[in-house]
Parts: C-alpha cells; sequence; structure tokens
C-alpha cells in the first residue's frame, strides 16, 4: 500500500510526519534510543517482520534520524540517533506524558524519566523559549510563517 506523502506540504507536522508518521517508525527510535542498536534486539522487542523492519530502518537512515555503524564483517549493522534522530526523540518524551496522563490507568506510567542535571524523576514540560512560562495549546495564536503557502 502505497503511503500518502506529504513532504511538499508546507506544514511542520505534516512534514514530521512524512518522516515518522507510520506507526512503527516512533518505535523503532525508541528502542535505538533506550539502546536496542541491532536489527535483531529490534525484532525481538517489536514482534515486527523483517521486511517491515527493514523498511523502517532504510527509511530513518535516509530521512538522516539515524546512521548505520557496521560492527560485523557480514555485513551488520548498529542503528545510532542523529542530531536530528535525538530531536525527534524529544517529540516522543512529549508524546509520551500525554499517553501517562490520559491512557497509563490505574498502573501508572510504564516509564519513568530521570532527569542526569538534577538526578530527579520528571516529566517533559513544554515553555516558552523567550519568557520560560508554560505553553500549550491554548496560550498560543498560530500566525503565518516565512515559509507559509499562504
Amino acid at each position: 500500500m502505497q503511503r500518502t506523502n506529504f513532504d511538499g506540504m508546507a506544514c511542520s507536522i505534516a512534514r514530521t510526519l512524512d518522516v515518522i508518521g507510520e506507526p512503527w517508525s516512533p518505535l523503532v527510535l525508541r528502542d535505538v534510543w533506550v539502546g536496542l542498536t541491532r536489527f535483531d534486539q529490534i525484532q525481538a522487542d517489536l514482534g515486527i517482520s523483517r521486511k517491515v523492519l527493514t523498511e523502517r530502518l532504510n527509511h530513518l537512515v535516509d530521512q538522516g534520524v539515524l546512521e548505520r555503524h557496521p560492527y560485523d564483517r557480514r555485513p551488520r549493522y548498529e542503528y545510532h540517533l542523529t542530531e536530528k534522530g535525538a530531536e525527534l526523540v524529544d517529540l516522543l518524551m512529549v508524546m509520551t506524558g500525554w499517553g501517562d496522563k490520559w491512557l497509563a490507568g490505574e498502573a501508572g506510567p510504564p516509564v519513568l524519566y530521570r532527569h542526569h542535571a538534577c538526578g530527579q524523576v520528571s516529566s517533559v514540560d513544554l515553555r516558552c523559549s523567550h519568557c520560560g512560562e508554560p505553553m500549550h495549546a491554548n496560550d498560543v495564536d498560530a500566525l503565518p510563517g516565512p515559509g507559509s503557502a499562504v
């Protein structure tokens, strides 16, 4: 099945979905981030077919989100986040906060995050880069930017 291509849309959300909008991609990124860097490790953790995982890894490498590093002569590769990929993990941490709040249920969050700087378990908090105040959907207006199609 051919996926819709959002790359040409003048919308940063659509363009981001073009990179990680397929449901397996965020989970592959999560696994690489937590240290599952080899194909067999990722495949075993996700239970994903080898064909689909190969397609996802190739796409994420092509998009500059992951990079391959050989670890064997056969050739076999480990996958590592690029700077671009590490910034996508920030987005996944925001998604995790939403999932923890609205979907975790009585059992609570399945994963906790300890902040390296202070050593405390914490959650991601969106803040304005200018004033430092919390920044949520009801606190902002969407204005046309320089790349707007309007």
